[in-house]
């Protein structure tokens, strides 16, 4: 072949080459247009997913069954002392958060002379233990956030009700370091998970409500019954809560996974 012949070959091949490139394209282009077009999710479109992720979230929650709560609220009357504890003034669900950080799922009844607070199984609904501090025993009620050593894993935010009664006797050492302690004479209160799955749950677990309820509450009842040698009254104070879990380890894993709540947990329950 001679090398105009040549020159002649390559141009031809380098033509249909090309144009069989463009047509590749072009298909390419046609079936790009037929796709579905994924537009980016708008800040509204994000919150109603979070939304709907929650609501799934929270339906794990026991105490979201219907009538449990109300059940829940029956047995722990049935259990207290009409003479000494007076009748009930108002139920609570809130979340107990203990001296390690630990938040347990709670039922609280404020009733004319004690404050009740009751660990519940909404699982099995049966009550498992009862706490009854008497109000007129209650001498500080403290809301605010909460503080924590430096250093610490697990650290919590919002805010909290830490009630104080007893003010003379402190917990003793062996109080504080022991998990499982139960006679320290104080107990902190925060909100519960559920309460923004509707506007009941919303009421039950509001707790600046709550601190106002037990502060009016614990100042009748000091008035009705004072204690002797005791100073009556309550004091209401606005300042931070301290938590002292210097490392938290546990209560991180506890937390993070609700432990301390009545929820179903795949195949396995509470």
């Amino acid at each position: 072949m001679s090398k105009d012949n040549e020159d002649d070959f390559k141009a031809v091949e380098l033509g249909i080459e090309a144009k069989h490139q463009e047509s590749v394209k072009a298909a390419g282009d046609a079936a790009m247009e037929k796709l579905p077009q994924i537009s980016a999710t708008s800040p509204e479109q994000q919150v109603q997913e979070k939304q709907v992720l929650d609501q799934h979230t929270l339906k794990r929650f026991f105490v979201l069954r219907q009538g449990a709560f109300d059940q829940a609220v029956q047995d722990v009357q049935s259990l207290s002392d009409s003479q000494k504890d007076g009748s009930v003034l108002s139920s609570w669900l809130l979340s107990e958060v203990d001296h390690w950080n630990h938040e347990k799922e709670r039922i609280v009844l404020i009733t004319e002379n004690s404050l009740l607070i009751c660990k519940y199984d909404f699982m099995m609904l049966k009550c498992e233990h009862v706490q009854r501090v008497p109000l007129n025993i209650i001498d500080r009620i403290i809301h605010g956030s909460f503080t924590f050593p430096e250093k610490s894993l697990d650290k919590r935010e919002g805010k909290g009700v830490r009630i104080h009664w007893d003010r003379l006797r402190e917990p003793s050492f062996i109080s504080r370091w022991n998990p499982m302690s139960l006679d320290l004479p104080y107990c902190t209160l925060i909100s519960h998970p559920v309460k923004d799955s509707s506007e009941t749950f919303a009421a039950l677990c509001e707790l600046d409500q709550f601190k106002e309820k037990l502060t009016e509450a614990a100042m009748s009842a000091h008035e009705k019954n004072p204690v002797p040698g005791k100073a009556n009254g309550v004091l209401v104070l606005n300042q931070a809560i301290q938590i002292d879990t210097y490392v938290g380890l546990v209560s991180y894993i506890m937390n993070q996974n609700k432990l301390g709540y009545c929820l179903a947990r795949g195949n396995i329950g509470f």
